[in-house]
């Protein structure tokens, strides 16, 4: 094992927004052993794996790793990529290896070994767990799945954790694209094949995960670097203007958790209670004290997305004082008029009041004092793209025609931005957010590997 390991992230969603270039040089010409970028979250909503789509425009997603390969394969250090497509489905997996073999034979890259591995998990698999008496248990208050909800779903990932990298690695892979996979495992891959301990492995996945989040002032897809050695973790800004301080990475620890000091990942728990954080420089904080605790049973995260329908959206705005306070009777007033053109159930009409409580809904403590103006955002969701335009239209429309009882003017009290509709992405929900047992770390992850570059493309 080398006294230190250093791994580069460069952007904490690749892809969601372009990484800048400037700090990625500097941190490559700093020297590093790994480049590394997770280019997945489930914070983009349901719809991108409900549909088997991107969040993300493809032409950012091929910039972010066409500025990482070359640096890679110029360097010769490797490169880890996990959660492609923003979900990790079969099919984005397949569009980054697709991306990386084009590059090559743009780029006239010489020979290197390209890695790749599967998230999806077919439905039969899930229900043979259920049937066969191991409980697929819930999180986050979820009850365990059951087999009507597996029914609702059209699509599930599960989240690798560091065994499909590492098996990858072992293989001699330069370039390894990742299906679903936990954020921090993608670093402490690359530091558990080093041969570095769990804790600190883990810990160095964590606090790279989303690049310069962990650095302040506050400046989005920079890049850091993180160095890792038996006894310690240090994480470095390489923007010229941030630094990775002790509040920068400590809060940057704590944050997306219910329990601050607790990551959980396939096959333990990364302990933070006790971790110390040193100022070691201006731009570098120094990180002791994690501990990594093992799990009695490896079991692993599913995600799962269900299709509600196709989803149209309208806006419309309120300035007139009285519609605004009557704001609540007015979408009642709408959504009466399209229970009595489509009956009761078999849609679904959803008014955001921007300006309220658009944003917080219920949690809201200011909803009684509204804005002087108000957007409401209309979205409807049918079965067919016609039933859903209609609904939306109807849904918003209808704002307009709203009865009050003090208003004796014909004009309405609400403007339209639009006067159609416009179609938006599918109506999806959340169908699985669980944990399923399984006997061995790649079941679900099964890796492939080919060699790529110009005179291996021109051959075949």
């Amino acid at each position: 094992m080398t006294k230190s390991l250093k791994v580069i992230c460069p952007n904490g969603h690749l892809g969601f927004a372009p990484l800048k270039t400037e700090s990625f040089r500097i941190a490559v010409e700093a020297g590093t052993d790994y480049i590394a970028a997770d280019s997945g979250s489930d914070d983009i909503g349901p719809v991108p794996l409900g549909s088997d789509t991107c969040a993300s425009p493809r032409a950012w997603q091929e910039h972010d790793l066409e500025v990482m390969l070359l640096a890679a394969r110029k360097t010769g250090k490797p490169m880890i990529i996990g959660s492609a497509g923003d979900t990790g489905t079969n099919s984005r997996v397949d569009m980054y290896v697709e991306i990386i073999r084009d590059l090559a034979r743009k780029h006239d890259l010489a020979p290197f070994r390209l890695g790749w591995f599967y998230s999806e998990v077919d439905k039969e698999t899930v229900r043979a767990s259920i049937r066969g008496g191991s409980p697929v248990r819930g999180l986050d208050g979820r009850p365990d799945l059951d087999e009507a909800e597996l029914d609702a779903t059209d699509r599930i990932v599960a989240m690798a954790g560091v065994h499909p990298f590492r098996a990858l690695l072992e293989e001699g892979c330069d370039v390894i694209i990742g299906g679903r996979s936990s954020d921090s495992a993608i670093f402490a891959a690359a530091a558990l094949h080093e041969g570095f301990p769990d804790a600190q492995a883990y810990y160095l996945g964590k606090v790279l995960e989303c690049a310069s989040f962990c650095a302040e002032p506050y400046g989005a897809k920079e890049t850091v670097m993180g160095e890792i050695t038996p006894e310690f973790v240090e994480v470095t800004a390489m923007h010229p203007g941030q630094r990775c301080t002790v509040a920068s990475v400590a809060g940057h620890a704590m944050y997306e958790r219910s329990n601050p000091f607790h990551e959980y990942v396939a096959g333990g728990l990364l302990d933070m209670t006790d971790c110390h954080y040193e100022q070691v420089s201006e731009k570098t904080t120094r990180v002791t004290g994690m501990k990594f605790v093992p799990a009695e049973e490896f079991r692993v995260k599913l995600e799962g997305s269900g299709r509600l329908g196709a989803r149209f959206v309208g806006m419309a705005g309120i300035r007139d004082p009285y519609t605004i306070a009557n704001v609540d009777a007015v979408i009642e007033w709408a959504r009466t008029q399209v229970r009595e053109r489509f009956g009761d159930d078999g849609w679904e009409l959803h008014y955001n009041v921007f300006g309220r409580n658009g944003i917080m809904g219920e949690m809201e403590p200011l909803k009684d004092k509204p804005a002087h103006e108000l957007l409401i955002v209309v979205q409807g969701v049918a079965p067919t793209r016609e039933m859903a335009e209609e609904l939306t239209i109807t849904g918003t429309r209808q704002l307009f025609y709203a009865r009050l009882p003090e208003v004796k003017g014909t004009a309405g009290g609400v403007s339209f931005v639009f006067d159609e509709v416009m179609e938006a992405s599918p109506g999806c929900r959340w169908t699985l957010n669980h944990t399923m047992a399984v006997n061995d770390p790649l079941a679900l992850f099964p890796t492939h590997s080919e060699i790529v570059g110009s005179d291996v493309l021109e051959t075949a």
